[in-house]
């Protein structure tokens, strides 16, 4: 009795993990995906910026892109990125500043580097326009003027539909 009992609770166990593992498997699995010649810490920014994307009906995918991108100093005042592109090469150069990374919040780098990569991958000036309340109108902003950048969790859909808002099909 105690072997057909043994059986018994074996095959349960084999069949309630397998469940478990088709279940959860996908849930556990990364979905951020590599970026080559791109700084690690960068990737769920770029992750995010595809998703943003698609979420606007836009395709991008980074990946198959010339694109460079490190975490380094950057000695120009309150410089927090920069993107270089054109020329001969078609090569497309990211540098987001280490210090201004190690002092920003989550949200603050995402702004920053979707700013960048908008230079990078869309080939978008700054826009200097701001609000009756002295706020950035655009993710685009240089940062030279009077007006404060204001994206926040509840300002974010905003500044993302603005930011992919001239390539929309």
């Amino acid at each position: 009795m105690k072997a057909v009992e043994s059986i018994f609770i074996f095959a349960f166990l084999i069949f309630f993990a397998s469940c478990l593992e088709e279940q959860f498997e996908p849930d556990t699995l990364t979905t951020q995906r590599g970026y080559a010649n791109v700084d690690e810490a960068l990737w769920s920014h770029f992750d995010a910026f595809e998703k943003a994307a698609k979420d606007r009906g836009i395709s991008l995918d980074l990946t198959n892109l010339p694109i460079h991108g490190d975490i380094s100093s950057i000695n120009d005042g309150d410089v927090a990125g920069t993107c270089s592109y054109g020329g001969r090469s078609s090569q497309r150069n990211i540098i987001i500043d280490a210090d201004f990374w190690n002092r920003s919040t989550s949200l603050y780098r995402e702004y920053i580097v979707f700013h960048e990569l908008r230079h990078c991958v869309l080939e978008q000036d700054h826009r200097e326009a701001c609000f009756s309340n002295r706020t950035w109108t655009s993710i685009m902003r240089s940062g030279l003027g009077t007006c404060r950048d204001n994206y926040n969790n509840s300002t974010r859909s905003y500044y993302l539909d603005e930011l992919f808002e001239v390539i929309r099909p």
